[in-house]
């Protein structure tokens, strides 16, 4: 069984993954990917072969600019 995060807890460095960052922001997986290639969501960071977070303080920094 998964635990909610409390993203109000985070710091800005932690890292997220795609699964969680799906329920923060509220827009589709290829959304996300499709911003990520325009520059207007932030750029994912490649952890290994196969896995890809985003830090919490610029997926933060973008939800807060999107609320403006």
């Amino acid at each position: 069984m998964n635990t909610p995060i409390d993203f109000t807890t985070l710091p800005d460095s932690a890292m997220i993954r795609q699964r969680d960052l799906l329920r923060v922001v509220g827009i589709s997986a290829t959304s996300i990917w499709r911003r990520c290639a325009a520059g207007t969501f932030p750029k994912p960071i490649k952890l290994g072969e196969k896995t890809t977070a985003w830090r919490w303080g610029d997926v933060r920094k973008w939800l807060e600019e999107v609320a403006a």
